[in-house]
């Protein structure tokens, strides 16, 4: 049987921490940045983790 492909757009979305977890970047950081208060816009630079519902199909994608 054929190796797994990695789902290339999720490997560069998503990362792994040590402990196994998955982290995600937070949304609304495009653009439109001067309706936005100064702190969301600075909560919004700290990963967040993976919804316990995506989990597994993000660890399908990455392949682990």
């Amino acid at each position: 049987m054929p190796k797994m492909k990695t789902h290339k757009s999720s490997a560069k979305r998503f990362k792994k921490t040590s402990n196994g977890k998955l982290k995600r970047a937070r949304k609304h950081r495009n653009h439109l940045a001067e309706a936005k208060s100064p702190k969301r816009k600075r909560q919004s630079r700290r990963p967040a983790e993976v919804s316990s519902a995506d989990v597994k199909t993000v660890r399908k994608n990455l392949g682990i």
